[in-house]
């Protein structure tokens, strides 16, 4: 599904990451730990790269147009699947069949009675689920997401990573919350000093064991 040889990547002159060596196969849940500025965000749009095609975003701002309502945010997921005659109705009057269908996202998400409101106005966990439910709406075989819960209760948490799960085959998550990422995933990648620090089945490590990169 991914695979990196040798892979580096800089910003402004910088080095982020450098000779990753990473294979990621089809069914897998990962998360992807580390400090800030470890290179998480940076990885996930490596991986992003190779599978565009087949991949579902969630990046961590959200990239969301904040003057249109949850259900166009939403909705947007889907462009790529109709004309623009057909996806230029529905932004203007949108058809009972899309409303219902993303009406489902939304109920899981707890965001059905902001489905019409504009983005902007919501707080910046639903907004985050909004985000999270594009994702879901454009569906295919991965999830990619950047901190896709950091802005939501541990409940709400939960339940966005229970659909994420459930919805996609493939999923990977960078992740600060170290008690979901181990529940949520099957291995997680830990990042530190621009190279990969280690990569373990979730089940062989605790959460002390990801507290070591956070240690200077």
């Amino acid at each position: 599904m991914f695979q990196l040889d040798g892979a580096s990547a800089s910003y402004n002159g910088h080095a982020v990451l450098t000779d990753l060596k990473l294979e990621i196969g089809r069914g897998e849940r990962v998360a992807l730990v580390g400090r800030s500025g470890a290179g998480k965000s940076t990885l996930l749009n490596m991986l992003y790269e190779q599978q565009k095609a087949h991949a579902a975003l969630i990046p961590q701002d959200s990239s969301l147009v904040k003057t249109l309502s949850v259900f166009h945010n939403i909705y947007m997921g889907r462009l790529n699947r109709h004309g623009s005659f057909y996806n230029l109705r529905n932004l203007v009057w949108p058809r009972k069949t899309e409303i219902d269908s993303v009406r489902e996202i939304t109920d899981k998400l707890g965001i059905s009675d902001k489905l019409f409101e504009p983005v902007g106005e919501l707080s910046g966990g639903q907004q985050q689920r909004t985000a999270v439910g594009r994702a879901l709406f454009c569906g295919g075989d991965i999830a990619l997401g950047d901190e896709p819960v950091s802005a939501v209760d541990e409940h709400q948490a939960r339940d966005i990573l229970k659909a994420l799960n459930e919805s996609h085959e493939t999923v990977v998550l960078a992740m600060h919350d170290m008690t979901l990422a181990l529940e949520f995933t099957n291995r997680v990648i830990g990042l530190k000093d621009r190279r990969i620090a280690f990569d373990e089945p979730s089940a062989d490590l605790t959460t002390g064991d990801l507290i070591q990169l956070y240690k200077a």
